[in-house]
């Protein structure tokens, strides 16, 4: 490795939905410091926490029909049955939903968990719960995307959280999207559910931590040989 690779892998990008927010928190920190040195260091702080929030790594994501990635990085809160949000048009059946619980600390950059077209994306509005609770899947304001993947209708559905207050979706219903392509984002602190049909196979447990693009959650058709990667 080179010196220019470990400085490529030192600094991540920052994904440019947090140059506004970084640029606020510089600002109000030059105008503390002029007040306090104590204020200054407090908004410096603060300030690398905001350049940190949106960092926006490369992820190496299993090309593979079979599997189901992460589709954040967190923790995951939840596996097992539940009936999906109504507005996404998934019926009243209940599917195998999986949750990744992100903290303030986590990468907040949200991504396909497989590929296919979007055929719906659905925002409602509603609480700001602690995204870690379970009825936060139906209570907090959520935008969900339905895709038409190859082993079925899958769900991902961002959730805000108790300080969470904005979802951004840059992805457009009717287009395609690939596996662990970036889709959207969730801003300080959150969820993101997943609904996969009852042959699929939970690849997680409760406590793991994920990492977003990257960690298969569960897979269809059996063990899937070593698959293909990409980085993005």
């Amino acid at each position: 490795m080179t010196l220019l690779d470990t400085i490529k892998n030192t600094f991540v990008p920052i994904h440019r939905e947090g140059y506004p927010f970084i640029a606020a928190f510089g600002a109000a920190t030059l105008f503390l410091g002029y007040f306090s040195s104590i204020l200054f260091w407090i908004g410096l702080i603060l300030t690398g926490w905001c350049i940190y929030f949106y960092r926006d790594p490369e992820r190496v994501t299993p090309v593979d029909d079979r599997l189901v990635v992460s589709p954040a990085d967190g923790v995951i809160s939840a596996v097992g049955p539940a009936v999906p949000p109504r507005e996404l048009g998934l019926g009243a059946a209940e599917m195998i939903r999986i949750s990744v619980f992100m903290n303030v600390f986590s990468c907040h950059i949200n991504r396909a968990p497989v590929r296919g077209k979007i055929t719906r994306i659905e925002h409602r509005p509603g609480k700001f719960l602690n995204a870690d609770l379970d009825k936060a899947s139906s209570e907090n304001e959520r935008n969900g995307l339905v895709i038409d993947s190859p082993n079925g209708m899958i769900a991902a559905v961002q959730i805000a959280g108790l300080v969470a207050r904005r979802i951004v979706c840059w992805a457009e219903a009717g287009g395609s999207i690939g596996i662990g392509e970036r889709f959207g984002l969730i801003r300080f602190g959150s969820r993101v559910d997943v609904f996969l049909p009852q042959n699929a196979v939970p690849r997680v447990a409760v406590g793991q931590t994920a990492v977003g693009g990257e960690t298969v959650l569960a897979e269809f058709g059996g063990t899937a040989v070593t698959p293909l990667v990409r980085i993005s």
